[in-house]
């Protein structure tokens, strides 16, 4: 099968309210989506790092470290090179390219052209809730999200190292107050000194905390933290270094993968295989794709991880959806959105 036309979109889409960034927020997402056809099927990605400014003017830091620019201009740049030839060409760049978002986006737009990738009725897991304190966000408003969670719901995910300890502490005391049921996936962002995470950690109900998201500025320190508390810790950012190789280490609990700041399907599937050897688990999460992008985490999730509910839950803060309708009163087209290129092949 051949590449017979390809399409390259930008979007830019209002946030209804801000949606957080390590310790920044965000009020626009910014991406683009690229569509190809080949025979009868047509299909379509999002390809959106997690770089740009937050809503002080400031860069976001601590996630893509390329700029949505340069992937646009590197699949700009690539785009001639593909049209009419096998589709296995997009895998030949995925490898090629040293762009996370990039290498995902053919990766996944591959998987879908070769029937790889499709929606199943089995081992659909719902999205694990998101909490956190909107800006200015009196508690009592959040507790009030808790107690409207449906009864299915057993886990959710909680940021942590963005306000006062106190604060936080006393959030996660009236979270399972309000739901004893629930277990805790803590979510730091790398906020704490060693000393800090040690004084936050033991003010917590260990036995409903699955484990802490990247605690600690410093990596090596979650292994101490480990050691003096007793608390699993997950990495995160730790895996968007493009030198990152798997090391077991005390304590290391969980692997989350954010696929668009990662790579390509077959580096996830390496890693995953990997952490899974060693007892670690591997849990899909989003970089606050739109609907587009979600759908297809969604859906890789089923296939890599079946059995790991993912972290999905980034929706809500979107003004509209994206190609694929989430359930929102608008949803964009193609049409609608800023083409930057579209290349059919000459028969």
């Amino acid at each position: 099968m051949n590449l017979t036309s390809l399409t390259l979109l930008r979007y830019q889409i209002p946030l209804d309210k801000l949606l957080p960034v390590g310790k920044q927020r965000i009020d626009t997402r910014e991406g683009l989506v690229l569509q190809a056809t080949s025979g009868d099927q047509l299909h379509s990605v999002e390809i959106a790092p997690l770089s740009g400014i937050d809503i002080d003017g400031q860069a976001l830091g601590g996630f893509s470290q390329e700029s949505l620019q340069e992937v646009s201009q590197c699949l700009l740049d690539s785009m001639n090179s593909l049209i009419n030839q096998p589709i296995d060409k997009l895998l030949d760049l995925t490898e090629q390219t040293n762009l996370p978002s990039m290498a995902f986006g053919l990766s996944l737009l591959h998987a879908k052209l070769e029937g790889h990738l499709s929606h199943s009725r089995h081992n659909l897991h719902n999205s694990i809730p998101l909490l956190y304190r909107r800006q200015d966000e009196p508690i009592e408003y959040l507790t009030e999200r808790v107690s409207q969670l449906a009864p299915s719901i057993h886990r959710v995910k909680i940021k942590v190292g963005q306000t006062s300890m106190e604060d936080e502490i006393q959030l996660i005391h009236h979270v399972l107050a309000i739901r004893p049921d629930l277990k805790l996936r803590l979510d730091a962002n790398q906020a704490f000194e060693l000393e800090q995470a040690i004084e936050f950690c033991a003010c917590l109900p260990l036995d409903a905390v699955e484990y802490i998201e990247e605690p600690c500025k410093k990596a090596t320190d979650n292994q101490h933290l480990f050691n003096a508390i007793g608390i699993p810790y997950a990495l995160d950012e730790s895996l968007n270094d493009p030198n990152y190789q798997f090391s077991m280490l005390p304590g290391l609990t969980a692997l989350i993968l954010k696929p668009m700041l990662i790579g390509s399907i077959e580096h996830l599937q390496a890693l995953i295989d990997t952490a899974h050897s060693h007892g670690v688990r591997t849990i899909m999460s989003s970089s606050l794709e739109t609907s587009l992008g979600i759908d297809a985490l969604r859906v890789s999730s089923q296939a890599l991880t079946p059995d790991e509910p993912p972290g999905l839950d980034t929706l809500s803060a979107f003004n509209c959806d994206l190609i694929v309708s989430s359930g929102k009163v608008r949803c964009l087209s193609a049409e609608e959105l800023t083409l930057l290129s579209h290349l059919e092949a000459e028969i």
